[in-house]
């Protein structure tokens, strides 16, 4: 099942993809009660299994010709972060091969880990201005892992049972913030630095994450084109490595890190950072393509 978060009346409503539109859920169970229904991302994450059981029973009996009042296409709507409260965001460093050898960094020994914050989350095709702070503002195509099950201790072979499901994500970085000192987070966390979505896919939608195309265009350029297969560490051994140190809980969001091709790893020469007026695409097979515009912050 494909997911979402958009804007209805100044808040966020919760719609499911089908083929040919978006399902405003709020507005169909005006029509066709169902008191199960949760209408909120957070408390779907939250009820898992069943609560998408429930929520796949119901879009079984609505009537979804293009005539249906709460039927709404991908053009109408504004969208929001597919997740938008997640207690934790936590990022993998360095997490592909070809990354790390392109920014001559030796391989990490156990997963590099770093934190984002609920200020950096915003959604498909969101305006995203780029803060006056940084002139190094650089792109990251990375898959998500959203958390659907309380995870402490869990071993490598039950990590994936803890997976709610998956989404695109740009992990924003300003490159001269992040390197200004041995801590990454300055460079990481100014707000809508993740663009998150457009959709959340369910788990078993999605099947194996760890084989997965992954690609970001700039300005329909193709900049970063690799595979999930290239990382050091897959997705199961994260999820276990995280949850020896810290209980993930439904709804957090996991980073996985993301591959060559971005601008801090060209020469010096042609490194061309992100400037106000591009397009940045980022998407990941399965999961859909995410895409901001970016402007002159005010």
């Amino acid at each position: 099942m494909k997911l979402l978060t958009f804007i209805k009346e100044g808040k966020q409503a919760l719609g499911v993809k089908i083929d040919n539109g978006i399902i405003d859920l709020e507005a169909a169970l005006n029509e066709k009660p169902n008191a199960q229904i949760q209408t909120n991302i957070m408390e779907i994450i939250a009820g898992g299994k069943e609560t998408i059981s429930v929520l796949e029973d119901y879009l079984s009996t609505l009537p979804t010709s293009n005539e249906a009042s709460y039927l709404k296409t991908e053009e109408e709507v504004q969208w929001g972060p597919c997740v938008t409260q997640p207690n934790k965001i936590i990022c993998v460093g360095l997490n592909y091969r070809k990354h790390a050898d392109e920014t001559n960094a030796p391989y990490p020994e156990v997963p590099i880990l770093f934190n984002k914050f609920n200020n950096t989350l915003t959604g498909h095709k969101s305006e995203i201005a780029v803060p006056k702070v940084t002139k190094q503002l650089d792109y990251e195509v990375e898959l998500g892992v959203v958390i659907g099950k309380k995870a402490k201790y869990v071993s490598k072979e039950e990590a994936l049972e803890h997976v709610f499901g998956y989404c695109t994500v740009n992990d924003l970085s300003a490159r001269d913030l992040q390197l200004k000192t041995p801590q990454w987070l300055l460079g990481k966390t100014c707000d809508d630095f993740s663009p998150m979505g457009p959709y959340l896919v369910t788990a078993d939608e999605v099947g194996n994450p760890n084989d997965l195309q992954l690609k970001t265009y700039v300005n329909g350029e193709v900049r970063q084109d690799s595979n999930t297969s290239d990382m050091i560490f897959y997705v199961d051994q994260i999820v276990s490595y995280i949850s020896q140190h810290m209980t993930l809980t439904p709804g957090d969001v996991i980073l996985t890190g993301t591959p060559e091709g971005v601008v801090l790893g060209y020469p010096d020469e042609k490194q061309v950072y992100i400037h106000p007026g591009d397009e940045v695409t980022v998407e990941i097979e399965k999961l859909g393509s995410l895409t901001n515009i970016f402007i002159e912050e005010k």
